[in-house]
């Protein structure tokens, strides 16, 4: 099943040369066009496209005020932002609105296929988890599990650090305990709230209200420097390999695509490395889901 997909820009040129890629690559399949923030959102309600093609700068209204106004009326398909705006700024704005990549103009071709390609790689796996959730929540998985299975999630997850590259790192060791403490008490697939999580870890830790606060918060610290790690990994490789398999497994799956793009940039550049950010629920929650699916295959 290929992607359906709008386009909304201003630029008739930049339009029908954004379908001819579509079209020819076979990736997807473009629904629509609007040349117009308000046209676009009144299209995008109406026909609920998988994947939103969207220009930042518009005369009528902008990308991300159209995007606003999508979420707020119910939404929660991909965008991706077509931009020949470099300001940072800006760009970090449209991410935090829920860009999930940006296309460069003028056109590429091949920067296009590249990016809806990982779109594709996501959306088929949101897909894929989705009926897993379907098919275990009709198999009435809840309730605890047996001291056997118990130890099976303890090797599955060690196998998932070790392809990371993270079995060593200080917050595997939490990681490992948070996942089986999750997988015990799980309820069909839901996946429990972090801050639910850190304490129930904690408590396996420490004992006492202020401990168990302070136990919380260095378990969220120690996962994020591990998650962190993972994601220079990742982007190491892709530096070495872009079709290593680790990399084109994990890398998309575990991470936001634009982090492991500023990470490999950072490196091949030699630039000075920040403090980087990871979405750590993203990363969590994938991992819950994997644990799942192979304790269930």
């Amino acid at each position: 099943m290929a992607l359906s997909i709008m386009i909304v820009d201003d630029d008739v040129v930049c339009r029908s040369m954004l379908q001819d890629i579509i079209d020819e690559c076979g990736i997807g399949e473009v629904m629509g066009t609007a040349e117009g923030g308000i046209e676009g959102a009144r299209m995008i309600l109406k026909s609920k496209p998988d994947v939103v093609l969207i220009d930042l700068l518009m005369p009528d209204q902008d990308g991300i005020e159209t995007i606003t106004q999508l979420k707020n009326s119910g939404y929660d398909g991909k965008f991706i932002m077509i931009s020949q705006i470099e300001n940072k700024d800006m760009v970090g704005q449209a991410y935090k609105k829920g860009i999930e990549f940006f296309i460069h103009k003028p056109i590429n071709r091949v920067e296009v296929e590249h990016v809806l390609s990982k779109v594709n790689e996501q959306w088929k796996y949101e897909r894929y988890v989705s009926e897993i959730k379907q098919s275990l929540a009709k198999l009435d998985i809840a309730g605890p599990s047996s001291p056997r299975k118990e130890r099976k999630v303890r090797d599955v997850v060690k196998t998932i650090l070790m392809d990371l590259g993270i079995i060593g790192e200080i917050g595997s060791k939490d990681i490992i305990a948070l996942m089986e403490n999750a997988i015990e008490h799980r309820e069909a697939t839901s996946f429990p709230p972090l801050k639910e999580l850190y304490e129930s870890v904690a408590h396996t830790y420490k004992q006492g209200q202020k401990d168990i606060e302070k136990e919380s918060k260095a378990i969220e610290q120690r996962i994020r420097r591990t998650i962190m790690a993972a994601l220079n990994n990742m982007a190491s490789i892709g530096l070495t390999d872009y079709s290593n398999p680790k990399f084109e497994y994990y890398a998309p799956l575990y991470f936001d695509f634009q982090d492991i793009r500023m990470r490999m940039k950072v490196m091949d550049e030699e630039l000075q490395p920040d403090k980087g950010k990871v979405n750590i629920k993203k990363f969590l929650q994938v991992f819950y889901m994997e644990i799942l699916e192979k304790l269930n295959s």
